[in-house]
């Protein structure tokens, strides 16, 4: 028999992990998803109030029974889903916009449209950007990294070296260090953290994205695959 709760107080896989291990004593198995914040308990041990009182012990997480609702019409439920999708990903989109703007306003200073000097300066700014949303809560980050990333489920530490991966890289790019091997470095780094996206999306993982670091909640999707696979693409068409 599976118990469904939802659970308030958490905001990164590090929370996840505290809730997870916590009420693992408390039931056969323990299923805990940021997004929908919830926990799945099979065979539960004890009562709501004894599984907060446990919660409470390792921070202000508390568990609330889930109630009945009817369904809504799916008018409505497509309408919200709809709304959703451009709510969650408007932070993502907004950063990509203004890399995008400020990149082509440096190329129409030079008169022309040259790619191959257009995306080291996009890449740039991707790198610069995200690897400062990252750094704002390295902690926050690492731990939710070490969700979904092959690595860093393996080594920790990797979590909290990443962020500054890309800002080397951003640097690399917006001063044309040694672009052959600036390029090759992002190929590499970018596929294989597609590769840790791509196996997440898969199994349906209900995962914070990681991506701008802790302070937006976007969940694991394929955006963040495209996201990966678009730097990897540039960087292999430099290297061509």
């Amino acid at each position: 028999m599976k118990t469904v709760y939802s659970v308030t107080g958490m905001t990164c896989g590090g929370c996840v992990n505290r809730v997870k291990t916590k009420l693992a004593d408390f039931a056969e198995s323990v299923e805990v998803t940021l997004e929908p914040p919830q926990v799945v308990l099979k065979s539960p041990t004890a009562d709501l109030a004894t599984l907060n009182a446990a919660l409470n012990k390792v921070g202000h997480y508390e568990l609330h029974a889930i109630e009945k609702v009817p369904p809504a019409p799916k008018q409505a439920t497509e309408n919200a889903i709809e709304k959703s999708w451009f709510s969650t990903y408007k932070p993502l989109i907004l950063v990509f916009v203004y890399i995008l703007l400020v990149t082509l306003a440096a190329e129409y200073t030079h008169g022309g449209f040259v790619a191959h000097r257009f995306m080291p300066n996009f890449m740039a700014g991707f790198f610069l950007v995200f690897s400062f949303f990252k750094l704002l809560d390295l902690a926050g980050f690492a731990s939710s990294y070490a969700m979904y990333d092959l690595l860093a489920k393996r080594v920790y530490n990797y979590g909290f070296i990443y962020p500054f991966i890309e800002l080397g890289l951003g640097v690399a790019y917006l001063i044309k260090i040694n672009p052959l091997l600036t390029n090759a470095i992002t190929l590499v780094v970018m596929l294989f953290s597609s590769m840790g996206v791509i196996l997440a999306v898969m199994n349906k993982q209900k995962i914070r994205c990681a991506c701008l670091g802790t302070g937006f909640n976007l969940p694991m999707t394929t955006v963040t695959i495209i996201e990966d696979l678009t730097m990897a693409v540039m960087a292999a068409w430099m290297l061509i």
